[in-house]
């Protein structure tokens, strides 16, 4: 078997060279975040865009009925108003969590699409506990935050819809990964997916795993995320490590009047509505 430093130098070259391939939904999703990135965009363009994309326009319309961005409790189906009620930040993340989720579908191995599925399960999280926190604790721009989160495992998805090109890959321990490779294929596929530089950084300080008390940062918005996420990656089973279990009362000395656990608690239904628009 080729070993695991080869097979991630390979990877990483195949996502330098922008050799991803992705389904016809994701190719619509990558349309749509192009467009964003133009700013003369109009919402009429966004929403044509959107509505030639279904599984997009459901996220879109989902999350614009969810407990955040629908403080009325009139339910919407209208897509134009879906996109201008969500804002164009929302909607890139969307259109990224499509991208994301597409490399899901990419292998037809079951036990792959079972680790791909878990994994999607704790990135959900990992976004939507992200959202929160940078609204209530780090006071960052809550739908960058959100953003960071979806993107955060971008090379664990990449890693195993090729796992099937490489047998064996995820059968043993994956310590060249949390080494070196999780960093290495990360940094190449953020480049060719374009993602902006303030959330690379918040990644890069998650991979380094040093959480600064109290949270102030993007990066300790989402490193906060990722150790309280109720589901842990998958990829840390198999390469034998794990996130450290957070001490609440630690945060909690240091964010003063308020507590992290009431803070959760109070905004579990947002956390909830969230995640479910990025698992439907």
């Amino acid at each position: 078997m080729e070993k695991m430093h080869d097979i991630l130098v390979r990877l990483e070259t195949e996502a330098a060279n922008g050799e991803m391939v992705f389904g016809t939904h994701a190719e619509m999703a990558l349309r749509v975040r192009r467009a964003l990135d133009d700013p003369d965009c109009s919402l009429d363009q966004l929403t044509r865009l959107v509505r030639a994309e279904p599984l997009l326009a459901a996220r879109v319309v989902a999350m614009a009925n969810s407990v955040v961005y629908n403080r009325s409790g009139r339910a919407t189906t209208d897509i134009r108003h879906a996109v201008s009620s969500v804002g164009f930040k929302a909607l890139s993340s969307l259109a990224m969590a499509l991208i994301v989720r597409q490399m899901e579908e990419i292998s037809k191995d079951h036990a792959h699409r079972t680790l791909s599925a878990r994994l999607w399960e704790h990135t959900a999280q990992v976004a939507s506990l992200a959202y929160v926190l940078a609204r209530r604790v780090t006071h960052h721009d809550p739908d960058t935050a959100f953003f960071a989160g979806i993107v955060h495992e971008v090379g664990g998805f990449f890693l195993i819809s090729r796992a099937a090109s490489f047998p064996g890959l995820l059968d043993g321990p994956l310590q060249d990964w949390y080494r070196s490779g999780e960093v290495r294929l990360g940094r190449a596929l953020l480049k060719a997916l374009s993602v902006p530089q303030e959330v690379v950084d918040a990644i890069e300080v998650m991979w380094k795993g040093y959480l600064t008390l109290p949270p102030e940062t993007l990066g300790d918005t989402l490193l906060l995320a990722v150790q309280l996420a109720p589901v842990d990656s998958p990829l840390n089973d198999l390469a034998g490590e794990g996130d450290s279990a957070m001490d609440h009362a630690q945060v909690d000395l240091a964010l003063g009047e308020e507590t992290l656990s009431g803070i959760l608690e109070e905004s579990a239904a947002e956390v909830a509505a969230l995640t479910g628009a990025l698992q439907s």
